[in-house]
C-alpha cells in the first residue's frame, strides 16, 4: 500500500494535492435553511461540479442526507457521479463518500435506530456493535464509504442540546459503548468518525459551539479516555475535531492534540476531517486567523487533514499559502498522503464498484429487528409503587403532546427531525407509531387527551386533559422533549437550554394531573434529563426513554403492560433540582452537598439507576486478594439472585474509590459493568478482573500513574446503591502508564 500511495503523491500536482483534501456538498442549500451551523455565510457562490472535479475530489458529502432520496436511485445516482470524477481527473481516483449514521443511515427510507443515549442505557456493547454493523452494512451497499458517528463526547453539562448525541456521562461507558460502535461499523464495511475531539461537550453554560473552560487533568481523565479507548482498541480509520476552543486554544489549530497526542503518542495513522465550516472559523469565529489562508495554514499545521463539509479554505487559499512561501508542500504532502491511504484501504484506488442491479432495502426486518431490542433494553423504569405494570381491563388515560406524535420518538440527527422539515409533505420513510397506537395495539382500554404542546404557552387544553384522568384507573403522562436543529426543537444541536425545567407549560401539565389523584405514569420521551424533584413523590411510577426510534413506541408499550420486563440502567443522573449543575455522578469531594452551601446537587436517581417487574438480592460479594502490585490484578465476583416472580435482568456495575490521592479523584467512578439475564428463582455469579491499570489518573504534571494506597472497589447496582465495599491496597512504587496500559475491566458470569 506505501509504495503504491508514495508512487501517486509523486505524480500529483499541487492543484491535484490539494483537490484530495476537501468535500464537496451538493445541493445543500436548495431549500434555503441550513442544514449545518452557518452554512449560508460561508459562500454566496456555490461551487460549480464540472470546475471542483476537474482535478479530482476528496470527498462527496451526504449524498444520501441532504434530501429525500430513494436508496436504489440514489445509489445509481452516486454511481454516475463517482464516473464522473474518475474520468475528470488524471489518475481515475472517486471520492470517499461520506454521510450521517447517529441513529442509523440518515438517509430516507433507512431504519431509525435508538439515539445514543439510549445505547447508553443498555449497557449491551454487544448490541450496539451488531446495530453498527447493519448500519455500516446498509451504507456501504449504497456506496457510502465513511460514517460520522459515533459521538464519544461525554456530557458534562445536560443543558447542552446535543446531550441527546452522547452516550452518558460516565467515560467508561461510551468508551466502551461507542468502541463497540466503531468495531461494527467497519465490520460493514465504512470507516468510523470520532466526534467530536475533544472537549466539545464541557462548553461554558451548556451552550453550543462555546468556549470551554477545562483544566489538563479533567480533559485527560473524562474527556479523552472514549477517543483513547475507540483508537486504541477499535481501530478508528477517522476522527473529527470538536468546534471549542480550550482555555483560549481552538481545537481545529491545537497541533498538541490533533498531532502530538493522537497520532505521536495514540498512533492513530488515519484521517482527521474538520468538523463543518470548522477552519473557516478559526477566522470569522475564533479570530485567531485574519484571512482563509492563514486559517488553512493553522489547521494544517495542526493536523487536519479534510475540510468538509465543502470546498472553502482547502483550496486556492491553500494553495496561494503554499506557493508564496508561507506552508511548506510537506504539510499538504503528509495530508495527501494519509488521504490516499484511506481510499486505498477502501478500495478506491482500483476504481468503482457497478451501481446496483436490484432494489435497496435499508430497512429490512432484520434491522427493524435489532432496533426494536435496542429500544426494549433501553428503556428505564425509574420507579414503580406497583401501577405498572398496567393490569388487563384497566381504563387508561394517556395525556401530553409526546403520546400523540410519532416524531416524539425521534433524535435530531434522523433524518425526519433533520431534513424532513427542509421538505414539508415528505413522509418519513419508515412506518413509525404514537405512543397512542401502541397501546391501543396492546389491546389497552385508551382515552386522550393532548394537554399541551412541548413548548407552546397556551393551556386550553388542560381541561380536557383533568377530565380524561379522572375518569381513568390510571393516567399515563407522556412528556419531553421535541428533537429539532438551531432552535427549532427543544432538544438537539443548538437546541441548548438555560434550566432543567419540562420545557413549555408541561410541567404544569403533570402538576394538573398529578392533581386529580389518579395514579398516574410519568414517561418522559427527551433527550435530556429532567428535573423531577416537584412530580417523583407524588407520581406512581416513572419511566425514562431517551428517543428510541421507529421501534421505540412498541417496545415502550410493551414495557407498560408487561410484554417485556424493563432493564435499561440511567446513562445520566436524573436531577432533582431544575438548576443544579453541574450534575454528573462523576464528581470530586468538594462537589459534593456540604454545610457552607445552600445548594444541594444531590440527584434525585443516580446514574446506573433503573429497577424492574423482579427483585434481585446481591450475596457473597468478595475479592481473591486484599492487596497488589501497582501493576497487579485482582478479582471480585458477587452472586446475583432473581428472587420475584419472573426472568429479569441485573446489570451488575464495579466502581472505584480512591480515597486518598496526590490529586482530587472522583467520589466513584465505573470501571466495569455485565449485563446478565436472570430467570426466575435462579442466580448468576458475576466475575470481574480487574488492573490495577484502571486506577490511573493524570497528575498535575500530565503524567499519567498509577498510585500505591488504599482503594475501594464497590460492587453496586447503581453509583449511589453500593452493596458491598471491597478495600484493597496496592503495594510498591509510583507506576508511570501511558496508552498501552489496560483500559478495560474483563467480566463474565461464572456459574
Amino acid at each position: 500500500m506505501s509504495d503504491r500511495v508514495e508512487a501517486l503523491l509523486a505524480e500529483l500536482t499541487l492543484r491535484e494535492k490539494v483537490a484530495q483534501l476537501a468535500g464537496l456538498w451538493v445541493g445543500a442549500g436548495d431549500s434555503g435553511e441550513d442544514v449545518a451551523p452557518y452554512q449560508h455565510d460561508m459562500s454566496s457562490d456555490p461551487p460549480v461540479w464540472d470546475d471542483v472535479i476537474k482535478d479530482g475530489l476528496g470527498q462527496l458529502t451526504r449524498p444520501f442526507g441532504t434530501r429525500p432520496v430513494e436508496a436504489t436511485a440514489g445509489a445509481r445516482s452516486l454511481a454516475a457521479a463517482q464516473r464522473q470524477i474518475m474520468a475528470a481527473n488524471r489518475f481515475g481516483i472517486p471520492a470517499i463518500a461520506h454521510d450521517e449514521c447517529l441513529t442509523g443511515f440518515a438517509a430516507y427510507g433507512a431504519t431509525i435506530y435508538p439515539t445514543p443515549l439510549a445505547w447508553g442505557a443498555t449497557f449491551d456493547p454487544s448490541l450496539v456493535e451488531e446495530m453498527a454493523a447493519r448500519i455500516g452494512a446498509d451504507m456501504r451497499s449504497v456506496g457510502t464509504h465513511l460514517g460520522l458517528a459515533p459521538v464519544l463526547d461525554v456530557t458534562r453539562d445536560y443543558r447542552w442540546g446535543r446531550t441527546e448525541e452522547t452516550i452518558g456521562e460516565d467515560p467508561y461507558l461510551v468508551g466502551t459503548i461507542g468502541t463497540a460502535y466503531v468495531r461494527g461499523l467497519q465490520h460493514g464495511g465504512v470507516h468510523a468518525t470520532l466526534k467530536h475531539f475533544a472537549g466539545y461537550s464541557a462548553s461554558r453554560a451548556g451552550r453550543n459551539l462555546a468556549p470551554v473552560s477545562m483544566g489538563p487533568q479533567e480533559l485527560a481523565d473524562v474527556i479523552l479516555p472514549p477517543f483513547e479507548m475507540a483508537v486504541i482498541e477499535g481501530g478508528a480509520r477517522t476522527v473529527m475535531n470538536s468546534y471549542a476552543e480550550i482555555d483560549g486554544v481552538p481545537v481545529a489549530a491545537d497541533g498538541e492534540l490533533l498531532t502530538t497526542l493522537l497520532r505521536d503518542q495514540w498512533g492513530f495513522d488515519g484521517t482527521v476531517v474538520a468538523d463543518y465550516f470548522a477552519i473557516a472559523f478559526l477566522r470569522t469565529l475564533h479570530q485567531v486567523a485574519g484571512t482563509d489562508g492563514e486559517a488553512a495554514a493553522l489547521a494544517m499545521k495542526a493536523g487536519i487533514d479534510v475540510e468538509l463539509p465543502t470546498v472553502n479554505t482547502y483550496a486556492e487559499a491553500l494553495i496561494a499559502e503554499v506557493e508564496e512561501g508561507r506552508l511548506d508542500i510537506s504539510y499538504v504532502d503528509r495530508a495527501v498522503r494519509r488521504v490516499l491511504r484511506q481510499k486505498d484501504s477502501l478500495g478506491l484506488l482500483d476504481g468503482w464498484s457497478p451501481e446496483p442491479r436490484g432494489p435497496i432495502d435499508l430497512d429490512s426486518a432484520g434491522n427493524r429487528s435489532i432496533a426494536a431490542r435496542l429500544a426494549e433494553e433501553s428503556i428505564v423504569l425509574v420507579a414503580n409503587d406497583g401501577v405498572l405494570p398496567v393490569a388487563p381491563g384497566k381504563k387508561v388515560a394517556l395525556v401530553g403532546s409526546r403520546g400523540m406524535d410519532p416524531h416524539a420518538m425521534l433524535g435530531c440527527y434522523t433524518f425526519p427531525m433533520h431534513i424532513g422539515p427542509r421538505y414539508p409533505g415528505t413522509e418519513d420513510g419508515v412506518p413509525i407509531l404514537s405512543l397512542a397506537e401502541a397501546l391501543v395495539a396492546q389491546g389497552i382500554d385508551l382515552k386522550t387527551a393532548e394537554g399541551c404542546a412541548v413548548d407552546e404557552d397556551s393551556v386550553d387544553g388542560f381541561d380536557e386533559a383533568i377530565t380524561a384522568a379522572t375518569e381513568a384507573d390510571v393516567v399515563i403522562v407522556a412528556v419531553g422533549d421535541r428533537a429539532g436543529l438551531f432552535g427549532r426543537g427543544t432538544s438537539g444541536e443548538g437546541c441548548d437550554v438555560e434550566t432543567l425545567a419540562l420545557p413549555g407549560r408541561q410541567a404544569e401539565l403533570v402538576d394538573a394531573v398529578l392533581g386529580t389523584g389518579t395514579p398516574a405514569v410519568l414517561v418522559l420521551l427527551s433527550g435530556r434529563p429532567y428535573a423531577l424533584g416537584r412530580f417523583a413523590d407524588r407520581a406512581a411510577a416513572i419511566v425514562q426513554a431517551f428517543f428510541p426510534g421507529q421501534e421505540g413506541v412498541p417496545a415502550l408499550a410493551r414495557v407498560l403492560t408487561g410484554a417485556v420486563n424493563p432493564s435499561g440502567r440511567l446513562p445520566v443522573s436524573l436531577p432533582r433540582s431544575e438548576g443544579a449543575q453541574p450534575g454528573t455522578y462523576l464528581h470530586q469531594p468538594l462537589a459534593g452537598p456540604s454545610k457552607v452551601s445552600s445548594v444541594d446537587p444531590t440527584a434525585l436517581f443516580p446514574f446506573g439507576h433503573g429497577t424492574s417487574y423482579t427483585t434481585f438480592e446481591w450475596s457473597d460479594a468478595q475479592a481473591d486478594r486484599s492487596s497488589m502490585p501497582t501493576d497487579g490484578t485482582v478479582t471480585v465476583k458477587v452472586t446475583v439472585r432473581n428472587t420475584g416472580p419472573r426472568d429479569g435482568t441485573e446489570i451488575v456495575q464495579l466502581y472505584l474509590g480512591d480515597p486518598v490521592a496526590t490529586v482530587t479523584r472522583p467520589v466513584t467512578r465505573l470501571i466495569g459493568y455485565h449485563r446478565v439475564d436472570i430467570p426466575a428463582g435462579e442466580a448468576r455469579t458475576v466475575e470481574f478482573t480487574a488492573h490495577a491499570d484502571l486506577t490511573s489518573f493524570a497528575t498535575r504534571t500530565g503524567v499519567r500513574v498509577v498510585e500505591p494506597g488504599a482503594i475501594e472497589l464497590r460492587l453496586a447496582p447503581s453509583s449511589r446503591d453500593i452493596h458491598t465495599t471491597l478495600p484493597i491496597t496496592l503495594t510498591g512504587q509510583v507506576r508511570a502508564v501511558d496508552h498501552t496500559r489496560t483500559l478495560r475491566c474483563s467480566s463474565r458470569v461464572v456459574s
